[in-house]
């Protein structure tokens, strides 16, 4: 044609023409009108939705939960974590509860774990009940989180008697090592007896022996210890909820499975982005301090003759420090303050630090 252009071209333009609309000539868009790669209106709604429900009940909501959302309900095909987090993104669902709590005007004492088994926190969960074909089954959990790395153990137990509390925590550094630092609540369990505050419980006479230091938070302070409470809400709503048993071997095999998703397979926005074990790897850390032996002590153990067990407390207006019910007077000016009172095994001594500094000291003859 004189013109220069296809038949087609002329065929296309005398195909749009329409005389009752001026905006005939315009060029439309060239990109397709469906995109097979594009993630559908349905798996976003669904993300949407999902994100939405676990976040108004207070539970993890990030990428990896809503995955395992998906997984749990069965939806096919499930989108990858980068498609999840882009769809969060897309539809601004990506800000967060931020901040932890502290007590205002009233520093709390804090304390590193920049290497792996640096700190861990440990609490139960318990008692539960599983029923199967011979009755209800009664069980508690051991819980323990290592906080450089995000790792967990968790331990299913019958009974909480002493000696069982502390087969649970050697069964745990079995895969987690053995702590430096392991700090809990003041449940009489890892306490011991309240009729004898200075005969070392079974828990407190476990640690001395192998060298580690264990720290009571204050009471009725459960946020001292949130990174194994946030862990045991996570555990409750994805393990307990979620997942059938009727066996104690049931309950042991998924529990061990449970603990082993979560560290291969769990991102914290702490760690980047990066799973427990790939924060581990990252960190190149030597071996680490295992048990020595592979069953716990049958027996009970000797009372140790060195070492060191702390308690961190607020000084209130009796300005009177609580250790497991025996009261010990401090100075007015740390009155609304939190101390940390160490108690040194070799030495017998009672020694109260407030700021990293000691400011008092009592005699205390272990019974």
């Amino acid at each position: 044609m004189s013109l220069g252009y296809s038949k087609s071209w002329l065929y296309k333009w005398v195909g749009r023409y329409d005389i009752k609309n001026s905006a005939w000539s315009q060029d439309h868009l060239r990109c397709p009108k469906n995109n097979p790669l594009r993630t559908s209106h349905e798996m976003e709604e669904i993300v949407k939705m999902i994100r939405l429900n676990l976040y108004n009940r207070g539970l993890f909501c990030g990428a990896q939960a809503i995955l395992w959302e998906l997984e749990e309900q069965g939806v096919l095909p499930l989108p990858s974590l980068r498609t999840i987090n882009r769809i969060l993104s897309r539809n601004k669902l990506t800000y967060k509860r931020t901040g932890s709590y502290e007590a205002k005007g009233t520093p709390y004492p804090q304390f590193p774990f920049k290497f792996p088994n640096q700190r861990h926190q440990a609490d139960f969960v318990g008692p539960r009940h599983i029923r199967g074909a011979e009755g209800a089954i009664r069980f508690y959990s051991l819980n323990s989180v290592d906080l450089a790395t995000g790792r967990c153990a968790i331990q299913p137990l019958l009974s909480r008697s002493g000696n069982a509390v502390y087969e649970a925590f050697w069964e745990s550094w079995t895969r987690l090592g053995m702590p430096q630092h392991l700090q809990v609540d003041n449940e009489l369990v890892f306490c011991g007896s309240p009729k004898h505050p200075r005969g070392m419980g079974p828990l407190i006479r476990l640690c001395l022996s192998y060298g580690i230091e264990l720290w009571f938070i204050p009471p009725s302070e459960p946020w001292r210890n949130g990174v194994v409470e946030k862990f045991n809400d996570h555990y409750q709503q994805k393990f307990l909820k979620m997942v059938q048993m009727q066996t104690e071997a049931d309950l042991r095999r998924e529990s061990l499975s449970f603990e082993n998703k979560h560290n291969d397979r769990y991102r914290y926005s702490k760690l980047n982005g990066k799973t427990p074990l790939q924060a581990l790897a990252q960190m190149k850390t030597k071996k680490f301090r295992n048990p020595p032996k592979k069953l716990a002590p049958r027996t009970s153990l000797n009372k140790p003759e060195s070492g060191r067990y702390h308690f961190i407390r607020l000084i209130r207006g009796n300005c009177k420090l609580d250790v497991f019910g025996e009261l010990f007077s401090l100075a007015p000016e740390y009155q609304y303050e939190y101390v940390v009172a160490t108690i040194d095994v070799k030495e017998q001594k009672l020694k109260i630090f407030h700021d990293q500094a000691q400011v008092a000291e009592f005699e205390y003859k272990l019974r």
